[in-house]
């Protein structure tokens, strides 16, 4: 065990020692924000029309190398994601537009061809912190914010990130798509359509070191 310990720490100060030296091929924490782009799709192929919406992303990364065109990126992002409908009832129109915030960690390994262009692909965590639901029609608007406390929702969902980050210095551009490998409904119980969340996101970044 004490073999253990002394290897790992070993291990750190070589990581640390490495971030100090800079360049390329150093360690970089950064910070980025941006904008989702979200809908969903039904599990099942069952149908199930919506429309996309925009919301907001935001949080930071740690970049570390393992070689000169390999790495890793852990990221912790705040991610809104969601839907939009429209339709009628009773001769009645209605405007129904859901907002899911999302606390999103995605593992991603990095690839490095060039400087400028980093490759990324890998799985994400996504954790649902809160939802929001918004129904305008005739007769009013109607506002739910959801605790999940009587819903069989799923709050933990397992997805996939594919994307690439566009390097100029300290300033990172990125681009990337994430979907979820698990529906929202756990177990088939709950009264909420079973779908997966889909978005295409584009965030504007700084590497702080």
């Amino acid at each position: 065990m004490k073999k253990v310990f002394f290897i790992a720490a070993m291990a750190l100060l070589g990581i640390n020692s490495y971030a100090q030296e800079g360049g390329s091929n150093s360690i970089h924490l950064g910070v980025k924000a941006g904008l989702n782009y979200s809908n969903i799709y039904d599990s099942k192929n069952d149908e199930y029309d919506a429309n996309g919406k925009f919301g907001l992303a935001a949080g930071g990364y740690l970049a570390i190398p393992i070689g000169r065109f390999l790495g890793i990126q852990p990221e912790v992002i705040y991610s809104q994601k969601g839907y939009k409908q429209s339709g009628s009832v009773l001769g009645s129109g209605y405007d129904f537009t859901r907002t899911s915030h999302y606390l999103d960690v995605p593992l991603l390994v990095s690839i490095k061809p060039t400087s400028v262009l980093t490759f990324q692909v890998g799985p994400q965590l996504s954790y649902l912190m809160r939802q929001k639901t918004t129904i305008n029609s005739g007769l009013g608007t109607v506002v739910d914010e959801d605790d999940f406390d009587n819903d069989n929702i799923r709050k933990n969902t397992l997805g996939a990130v594919i994307g690439v980050d566009f390097n100029f210095d300290k300033v990172v551009f990125g681009t990337r798509a994430a979907w979820d490998l698990q529906n929202n409904n756990g177990d088939g119980t709950s009264t909420n359509p079973r779908y997966k969340n889909v978005v295409v996101q584009a965030t504007l970044g700084f590497r702080i070191f």
